[in-house]
């Protein structure tokens, strides 16, 4: 797969955390368009954190976060909207509001104040009720749905937002194995077919190694970042658990119970 050369998004020396307290700091790695990268990690090593900081809901301690060339503190919040799209955890307030409605507000970046669709803003919405298979479900209110289906919804907003870069935050949780595959397949798509770069934290670590283009390992020291088969070679994922309950299998690329 062919990447342009452009790096969409650049980390370098990054440390993330709250006020004096550091969570993480090191954090080095450079995405192109076309990439689909997971973000994994034991609990409370950072993970979502880093997607907040990059998402600029929380400031960097230190260190550069640069976005198609800029850097993420110098673009201005209009501008930021047209270029990054995140989807937090968080359910959305707006679960009274049609599917539809709903990956409508993903085109505000666009409208003028009084948000008035354009044909182009129309085809977008189709575009993203299409690729996650939501277009008989665009009448029903979100709060009807299944987690699944308000997952892909969350997703399909983001799509219409039409950004370089998407941030997703445990886009997977709740769901179960079937759903996990699903999400993730339809953002690996989404990554390929319209060179968006995608970013997402996961506990699916397994999954990751299977789909995605990077993986960052955060691990509290060097967080290593490369290409899954890379990382499985150079045995990042051995040093992930404690091996006395946990050990890494490079050949099936899988976590064992340690007998």
């Amino acid at each position: 797969m062919a990447h342009t050369e452009k790096n969409i998004l650049s980390i370098t020396d990054l440390s993330i955390g709250y006020g004096t307290k550091t969570v993480t700091k090191g954090i080095n790695f450079n995405l192109k368009a076309g990439m689909l990268c997971g973000i994994v990690g034991v609990n409370g090593i950072g993970k979502s954190t880093l997607l907040r900081t990059l998402g600029g809901f929380q400031p960097k301690l230190s260190g550069d976060i640069s976005l198609n060339g800029n850097p993420l503190e110098k673009i201005s919040t209009t501008t930021l909207s047209k270029e990054l799209s995140v989807v937090l955890t968080e359910q959305p307030a707006s679960k009274n509001l049609t599917v539809q409605e709903l990956i409508a507000l993903g085109r505000q970046p666009y409208t003028n104040w009084l948000g008035t669709l354009t044909t182009e803003d129309k085809q977008q919405i189709q575009a993203s009720l299409d690729a996650f298979l939501l277009d008989e479900l665009r009448n029903n209110k979100c709060h009807e749905l299944s987690d699944g289906q308000l997952q892909r919804v969350l997703v399909a907003r983001a799509m219409a937002q039409d950004t370089s870069l998407i941030l997703l935050d445990e886009p997977t949780t709740h769901l179960d194995l079937y759903h996990k595959v699903q999400i993730l397949k339809m953002l690996q798509e989404l990554a390929h077919n319209q060179q968006k770069t995608i970013l997402f934290t996961t506990h699916e670590i397994e999954l990751a190694i299977q789909l995605c283009d990077r993986i960052l390992i955060l691990d509290g020291k060097e967080h290593p970042f490369g290409d899954p088969c890379q990382l499985i070679e150079q045995k990042h994922f051995d040093r992930l658990f404690p091996s006395e309950m946990v050990q890494f299998d490079g050949k099936t690329g899988s976590f064992k119970v340690s007998k």
